[in-house]
């Protein structure tokens, strides 16, 4: 009987089980890593791209380039930085990205996270080696 007025008895209300959530220190962490590398980011992003345009508006080739950057200590180091503040701050988005959008928040969402962040890292230094060297 669906007549106006009348409703069926619901069921006993269950509450949707969540699992765990990270600890509110870990995320203060994450949170405090990601903004400080995100300003590290916007140092090294400036540099790279006043650099660039130093670069293109005084006609340097790439082989000029790579003359310049290779054995160059203080390029390597800005490089490193640049590629470290990536490798923090892409996984620690793609993380919240992940939790919102996917619904994944278990352990294994830090877990690939840590993967991804150490996979960045490690192509980044290589990219940057490979211009030093």
């Amino acid at each position: 009987m669906s007549s106006a007025g009348q409703s069926y008895a619901a069921g006993p209300a269950v509450a949707p089980v969540a699992p765990p959530a990270a600890s509110p220190k870990f995320e203060t962490w994450l949170w405090i890593a990601q903004r400080a590398s995100a300003a590290l980011l916007a140092l090294c992003v400036l540099v790279h791209l006043f650099t660039i345009i130093y670069a293109v508006r005084h006609g340097l080739s790439g082989a000029a380039i790579l003359g310049r950057t290779r054995g160059n200590h203080a390029w390597l180091a800005f490089y490193a930085l640049y590629v470290l503040a990536i490798a923090v701050h892409a996984p620690i988005g793609l993380r919240a990205l992940c939790q919102e959008w996917l619904g994944w928040r278990s352990a294994s969402l830090n877990w690939f996270m840590a993967a991804v962040a150490l996979a960045l890292f490690v192509f980044g230094l290589r990219a940057g080696w490979a211009v030093f060297a």
